[in-house]
């Protein structure tokens, strides 16, 4: 809504994780040095452990992009699996043929040590990245030592990082998981940014967003720090409304009066630093009273002090480019924003952003898992509490569904053009699961507490951070994955899946040989869907090839050629 008023080319606090907007502040290159190191021992054993919204996934992806073209990375990013589903999810992630969804764990770890031999033998390295890992069961935990096991004489075969909030240091400190906590070779806690670093990593958004001097004040800046305590989610979520409420007033710089009011929408609870203007501590008074449930912040001292010399030309580093410093023609520009008055008027939120922030903090509303998968099977025509298994997945399989974790974007969502479960996280940090229904370029439907509400896409989006999950039924269950050289009526239907796509119908006398012609078309399917063009046919390639035959799969979007592209 404001890009264009500031001259801006997106959104500077788009809440996905987009390693360009990494800010290496002390803690964060702290924490890379960390990984890179355990990473560079021979089968390292990595933890990061961190607050919510600190930026452990942003700094995973990051590590990513930095990894050699010689190491294979699994990402697993719905850990509340059970074994077998666990093993079976490094397996797909590396591509690893395999029995199928009724394979036994032994069948899975020979598969996965084999897969891992060859690629040792090529001298690749191979990659588990695993988030949320506090959630882990012990069972799970116990399976990924084991897996540790899987070594040449000479070295580990996978090297491991756990992602998790504090409590993943606390449940590996317990004496049966001491065999565990041994094998890990580094170790580190990412913490929140100091009051510098949160100015810092606000105008360096800003920068890489295409911003052309300073979007916020040096006092707005600070009041961002005191409001957020540091953490850059919520930094972004502050700053996005911030911006708002500007564009709103016709501002061209964001003041602290706009921060304040900017908390008070979202539903920040802050507590008045000492040295602030008590004026504008009255004003909002009223309207932080009332939120005062949201717990957790703490006094922070807000005398104005001007940043250290040094600090002005502070590194900002970013992982595109070579680290920039400030100019001081940018400092100059804040020391000027900092002189402008600050008037105080009252901005109005969209409607939608609060009618979803009442509705997640409805303690009526049903926004838990099982709520949310109730809701997902019932789009597949299946009774939820009627089926067999101890998860979800466990109950699709014996539906004959598949599940699909993922961490991606809308237009992820509606390429794969099923209904899907995603993870909203408010502003307190509280997470809700909620079924996505409809997705039209512009609105979201969302089923809370059994009832559709529609909202804004970008509304919406200020609470997700792109994790989802969604059903698909497999067209060839007893298949893996299709390639060159295959035969049968699995190659048919792939040559009826691509001659569909194409706006063509499949030749009375087609061949049921996987050959290179069809490999071509396969090659061309894919990167036209922006998925890897290896020319085999596995899991992600056949969902979005399922959405051009006909069927009676739930859909999301009304046709599937409307995001043909991601």
């Amino acid at each position: 809504m404001y890009l264009q008023y500031f001259g801006l080319y997106e959104n500077p606090f788009s809440i996905p994780p987009d390693p360009r907007y990494l800010y290496l502040s002390r803690g964060h290159q702290e924490a890379l040095a960390h990984l890179q190191y355990g990473l560079g021992e021979s089968g390292g054993f990595v933890q990061l452990t961190g607050e919510v919204g600190t930026g452990k996934t942003l700094l995973i992806r990051a590590l990513g992009e930095r990894l050699p073209k010689d190491v294979d990375v699994a990402l697993v990013l719905y850990p509340v699996l059970t074994v077998i589903e666990f093993v079976a999810a490094i397996c797909d992630e590396l591509r690893v043929p395999h029995p199928g969804e009724r394979a036994s764990l032994k069948q899975l770890i020979d598969a996965l040590n084999a897969h891992l031999l060859r690629s040792h033998a090529q001298g690749r390295r191979t990659m588990l990245i695993i988030d949320e890992a506090q959630n882990l069961s012990r069972e799970v935990l116990e399976q990924i030592r084991l897996l540790t096991n899987l070594e040449t004489t000479r070295q580990k075969l996978l090297q491991i990082i756990l992602i998790g909030q504090p409590e993943l240091a606390g449940l590996l400190a317990q004496p049966d998981l001491r065999q565990l906590a041994q094998r890990i070779t580094a170790r580190y806690r990412l913490t929140a940014l100091t009051r510098e670093e949160t100015c810092y990593y606000i105008v360096h958004r800003c920068r890489v967003a295409g911003g052309r001097a300073s979007l916020f004040n040096l006092s707005a800046m600070r009041r961002v720090h005191a409001l957020s305590r540091g953490t850059p989610r919520l930094i972004n979520i502050i700053c996005d409304r911030a911006l708002l409420g500007a564009y709103t007033r016709e501002r061209t710089v964001v003041d602290a009066g706009l921060v304040n009011r900017a908390a008070a929408e979202i539903g920040s609870s802050v507590k008045p630093s000492r040295g602030l203007n008590w004026r504008v501590i009255a004003s909002a008074a009223a309207a932080l009273t009332a939120l005062l449930f949201v717990a957790g912040w703490q006094w922070w001292p807000g005398a104005k002090q001007p940043l250290p010399a040094e600090d002005k030309t502070a590194a900002v580093a970013s992982d595109t480019a070579p680290a920039a410093k400030l100019s001081p023609d940018s400092a100059m520009v804040m020391a000027a924003n900092e002189s402008r008055d600050a008037t105080a008027s009252t901005a109005v939120p969209p409607k939608a952003s609060i009618a979803l922030e009442s509705l997640l903090a409805n303690a009526g509303a049903s926004t838990d898992t099982e709520s949310a998968l109730k809701g997902l099977f019932e789009r597949w025509n299946l009774n939820y509490a009627s089926l067999l298994g101890s998860t979800g997945c466990e109950r699709a399989l014996n539906a004959g569904l598949h599940c699909v974790y993922k961490t991606g974007t809308w237009n992820n969502l509606r390429s794969y053009n099923r209904p899907a479960v995603i993870e909203l996280q408010d502003v307190a940090g509280g997470k809700h699961h909620v079924l996505v229904a409809e997705l039209t370029t512009d609105t979201v439907s969302l089923v809370i507490g059994g009832q559709a509400h529609e909202f804004p896409v970008n509304e919406v989006g200020r609470y997700w951070f792109g994790k989802y999950l969604l059903l698909w039924k497999p067209p060839l269950p007893e298949q893996a994955m299709l390639r060159l050289g295959d035969r049968g009526d699995a190659v048919i239907w792939l040559r009826d899946a691509l001659a569909r796509y194409r706006g063509e119908t499949l030749a009375a006398e087609s061949s049921d040989l996987f050959d290179r012609n069809l490999q071509a078309q396969l090659r061309e399917f894919q990167g036209r869907h922006r998925l890897a063009p290896d020319g085999v046919a596995g899991r992600i390639t056949l969902e979005q090839l399922q959405n051009y035959l006909p069927g009676k799969s739930p859909t999301l979007v009304a046709d599937a050629r409307t995001a043909e592209t991601r």
